[in-house]
């Protein structure tokens, strides 16, 4: 991995934090805002879930469930809580700021994350990322599958932390559009 990249890497976490800090601040969430961004945001938590329970991180390469659809389902499904929050937080401001924090680290982790699966899966990575978009899901899974979701796995993942932060999230959304009244 390049300094440049680790840079990025590094960097991906302490910025989000004020960032995220900024999103609030300058949210003005609305009740037909909070609704909408809510179902989008709910749609991308699903779809997290969903990928963690097929994931095994650094066991076998994940190509089952949404795996089969996307190699990045994770990320996806990050991409919807974001819209989502930019929805509920009816700010032109707060949607900027993540727009602008997604596109220029969200690129940098998909890519060192293509890297190290190579390196990890060979042939085999290499196969199914000529079959399965980086991002955009294709519309038909790339290959048939038998693996089922585990919740076993769910839990490993720690996937339950991303619902916390979705309802913590909610919460503060819904105590600045009461108190903003």
């Amino acid at each position: 991995m390049s300094g440049r990249t680790n840079f990025w890497i590094r960097w991906r976490v302490r910025v989000g934090y004020p960032v995220g800090i900024a999103a609030f601040w300058f949210a003005r969430p609305q009740i037909d805002w909070l609704i909408c961004g809510v179902a989008i945001a709910l749609v991308g938590l699903l779809l997290r879930g969903y990928a963690a329970g097929h994931l095994r991180k650094h066991k076998q390469l994940a190509t089952s469930g949404p795996y089969a659809f996307t190699r990045n389902p994770l990320y996806f499904g990050s991409i919807l809580l974001a819209l989502g929050f930019c929805v509920a937080s009816h700010s032109a401001i707060s949607t900027i700021l993540l727009a602008v924090y997604l596109a220029v680290f969200y690129p940098v982790v998909i890519r060192r994350e293509r890297t190290e699966l190579e390196a990890l899966y060979g042939s085999a990575f290499v196969e199914y990322a000529l079959r399965v978009p980086a991002f955009w899901p294709r519309f038909s899974p790339a290959m048939p599958s038998t693996e089922q979701f585990s919740w076993a796995l769910y839990r490993q993942n720690r996937e339950y932390e991303a619902a916390v932060g979705v309802l913590v999230a909610i919460g503060i959304l819904v105590t600045l559009m009461l108190w903003q009244r």
